[in-house]
């Protein structure tokens, strides 16, 4: 006999495991996206870099790519994610720009007009998939990471 579920118990469902998805695309990114992970990992002595499987493969990646003289634009749908990266890039001291939701537009003007200069120093623009979607120019890229 087929089951009946409410409308409301579908929605209801369907919003946990939306909330399940996003936890664990979260988690595939860096585990530092959850609060108490981050506790454990200082526990561990691990870095932001040991921590993230994913992290480590993009940290040899960039160094092989800025080897080459690459200039790289890294896009993440979190802007949670962005913060540790940027963090992990500070520590390196790679130097970078970044445009999210929260830059204003003289800013983000700034950002992309200094990334293209063709003497710049910075060879990695941090992007948030939503605010780099539309009306920005970086021609002097020629590898995208997402």
């Amino acid at each position: 006999k087929p089951a009946v579920v409410s409308s409301t118990q579908a929605s209801r469902d369907w919003n946990r495991m939306q909330s399940l998805l996003m936890s664990l695309r979260k988690c595939c990114n860096h585990p530092h996206l959850f609060p108490a992970m981050h506790r454990v990992s200082e526990r561990l002595g691990e870095t932001l870099a040991t921590a993230s499987g994913k992290l480590a493969i993009l940290d040899r990646l960039l160094r092989s790519l800025f080897a080459g003289g690459h200039r790289v634009v890294l896009f993440s749908f979190f802007t949670s994610m962005l913060d540790i990266l940027e963090s992990y890039f500070t520590e390196r001291q790679i130097p970078y720009v970044r445009l999210d939701g929260s830059t204003n537009p003289a800013q983000r003007s700034q950002n992309i007009d200094q990334f293209n200069e063709a003497d710049s120093e910075l060879r990695l623009f941090l992007c948030s998939t939503r605010a780099g979607g539309l009306g920005i120019n970086l021609t002097s890229a020629d590898t995208v990471v997402l």
